[in-house]
């Protein structure tokens, strides 16, 4: 039998000091066995007096129940079913589980009552017993070491005094050896007495080790196993009788439980039941007549007009295209106030009721402003959203008339409208590039070409938002395959937000999906000239059309970057900007995980894209340049040349823009 007796390290003590201390030992080991008991006993009454009381609340807590179940069943009967049968059913489910609750408590209660409470009566009167006898055997024992110590101990003063006996002859001899003169007889008279206390002491010494092996194998057999055995003997059948009584209990308690979810998922299924929208509707379908919708209203014409839509004809087309733009403008408005009144509707109820706890009257007060607050936002959201309505209606006819009449004065004027076959935005860019015959799509180059001109030196570019309406705007006039940049001055943001609008809302990311994670990969290279040379090799298995587009936008957004010190866009930033609308991983990687590697990565091209892109030699097409015009090629040698000396100290800036 194994034992968790830890072995006391001391230090040399004489067998008094330490007999001593065994003793002590010993009367604590009776103590502590006499608590052991003392805390059992108190363990088993507490226990039954617990299921006793426990019987009691159960007995009366069932009869309640029952009372409960009796009252409102009994109000069900005398009144007549109710309209609303899905409420009827959650009362019915509730009574009976109600009623299925009481029988499990008062079952519960019996059981407590009688079945558990006697086994710890018994187990109470056999653990007393036990601990009383195994004290007798402990006390025995205890007896029994104390005796062997004590034999140790006589056995060690002996040896210890036949040994300084021994010590003493043989000094005696020694001296008698020195004094040579007559000393023979008393020599061999003092040889014969160390001999003799030689053979005694050895005795001694043999009982002594003898006693002392004894006394350590009684320790170590005490210590380490009677201990354990004591103490198993005292408890035997405790835990046992304690399990099988809380086995019951939970088996009582399991029993219930099963009882309570049957029946809880019975009333979750008739609460499922509670549709407000199908009690909505079955409302309406009731009242079909009171709710029906009216009749539409139709056109009708005075005296034989045939003209049934808006038009915007020549004299007239300002003030319709006016008219739309403040429309679009109030619907803009109208629509981003009616999202944040709808998506606010419960932030002030959360914000009352996470208070503390305050007094009756305040939680009152708090829950009337609550109410008030709902309804108000309530009928600003239907408000709203009825003008957005209304709006909404005007603004689409509007924007057919303007749009008809807009065509009409393109081609008036004789400027090209192209019809795509493949979507601008939203769309493929291969796709549009091979449908179109654009090598560079027109929303990207005349944006590019704008910003060029007009741009570079302004703060901030790609970073402020425009206005959406505007930007939406100006995406269905290139949608429509018109040049809106070509000869109108737009706001900067606006021409920036269109340009990140449509690499961000095309179907394909410009750099396809599947390559993303081997670019993540090669931006990791320590080495400049290995990286590039790692890039290159991925994006020269793009299609040409992607690489003519990638070539030409990354040489821009260099160009950009040369200016920082007045836009402040230096290649990070504008990694920040372009990042997640050139590069996507795949489904199901995290975006805000592979954000940092993406805006490394773009800014890697930016700053080495000579190096990663082909040349004009190598993939032949349209090539970005840093001096544009809107109608010609060349620039002004003057403002060239000026251009030269005010950009002299920007190095790689001095590629001179003309503006």
């Amino acid at each position: 039998m194994t034992s968790n007796v830890k072995l006391r390290k001391v230090g040399v003590l004489d067998y008094d000091t330490q007999i001593k201390e065994v003793r002590c030992q010993l009367l604590d080991q009776l103590k502590v066995l006499d608590l052991q008991l003392e805390q059992k006993s108190q363990q088993l009454q507490d226990l039954t007096d617990y299921l006793r009381r426990r019987s009691e609340i159960e007995g009366e807590y069932a009869r309640s129940l029952d009372k409960l179940s009796e009252r409102f069943t009994s109000k069900i009967k005398r009144k007549d079913p109710c309209s609303g049968q899905s409420v009827a059913q959650c009362w019915l489910v509730l009574l009976a589980q109600t009623r299925q609750e009481s029988r499990d408590h008062s079952g519960l209660s019996e059981i407590c009552r009688t079945t558990l409470t006697e086994p710890l009566t018994h187990c109470l009167d056999i653990t007393q017993r036990l601990a009383k006898r195994s004290k007798d055997v402990c006390t025995q024992l205890q007896d029994g070491l104390l005796k062997v110590t004590t034999e140790l101990q006589t056995a060690w003063r002996t040896y210890y005094q036949y040994h300084s006996d021994y010590v003493s002859a043989e000094g005696k001899l020694k001296e008698a050896e020195k004094q040579k003169q007559g000393a023979s007889k008393k020599i061999e008279k003092r040889q014969c007495k160390v001999q003799e206390i030689q053979l005694k002491c050895t005795k001694a010494r043999n009982d002594y080790l003898l006693n002392l092996a004894a006394a350590n194998a009684s320790m170590n057999k005490y210590y380490l196993q009677d201990i354990s055995s004591l103490i198993d003997c005292s408890d035997v059948g405790y835990h046992l009788s304690l399990s099988r009584v809380l086995l019951a209990y939970l088996s009582s308690r399991s029993w219930d439980q099963q009882n309570l979810s049957v029946g809880l998922q019975q009333l979750q299924s008739a609460v499922s039941g509670l549709d407000q929208s199908q009690d909505r509707d079955n409302l309406l379908q009731t009242h079909t007549n009171t709710f029906c919708l009216p009749l539409r209203f139709h056109f009708q014409p005075h005296d034989g007009d045939q003209v049934l839509e808006v038009s915007a004809e020549q004299e007239i087309r300002g003030e319709m295209e006016t008219r739309f733009q403040q429309l679009q403008s109030k619907l803009t408005g109208f629509t981003q106030e009616t999202e944040e009144s709808q998506g606010q509707g419960g932030s002030n109820e959360s914000l009352a009721s996470s208070s503390g706890r305050p007094s009756l009257a305040r939680r009152r007060a708090n829950l009337q402003e609550t109410e008030i607050l709902y309804c108000t936002k309530v009928k600003e959201y239907l408000c709203k959203s009825s003008l957005v309505s209304k709006l909404q209606a005007k603004h689409d006819l509007l924007k057919v008339a303007v749009e008809k009449g807009t065509s009409v004065r393109a081609r008036m004027e004789g400027q090209p409208i192209i019809q795509f076959t493949h979507k601008l935005f939203t769309g493929d860019m291969l796709s549009f590039i091979k449908a179109s015959g654009q090598e560079i799509p027109v929303v990207v180059e005349s944006c590019i070409r704008f910003i060029n001109l007009n741009g570079l030196h302004h703060e901030g570019i790609f970073r402020v938002p425009g206005s959406q309406a505007e930007v939406n705007s100006l995406r269905d006039a290139f949608e429509r395959g018109e040049d809106p940049l070509a000869d109108s001055r737009c706001d900067m943001d606006l021409v920036a937000g269109v340009l990140k609008l449509y690499f961000r809302t095309l179907e394909n990311p410009l750099f396809p999906q599947d390559s993303t994670s081997q670019l993540l990969e090669y931006a990791e290279i320590d080495n400049e000239t290995e990286r590039a040379a790692q890039l290159k090799s991925v994006i020269s298995s793009y299609p040409p059309p992607v690489i003519i587009v990638m070539r030409y936008l990354f040489a821009f957004l260099h160009h950009v970057s040369q200016y920082s010190d007045e836009n402040m866009m230096q290649p990070y930033n504008l990694a920040v900007c372009f990042g997640p609308s050139l590069v996507r991983g795949l489904q199901d990687e995290d975006v805000v995980t592979l954000q940092p590697q993406i805006n490394s990565l773009v800014k890697g091209l930016i700053l080495q894209h000579e190096s990663i892109f082909p040349s004009p030699a190598e993939l032949q097409g349209p090539v970005y340049e840093k001096c544009m015009t809107l109608e010609q090629d060349d620039c002004e040698e003057g403002e060239g040349d000026s251009e030269i000396l005010s950009k002299g100290e920007k190095g790689p800036a001095a590629n001179f823009m003309c503006v």
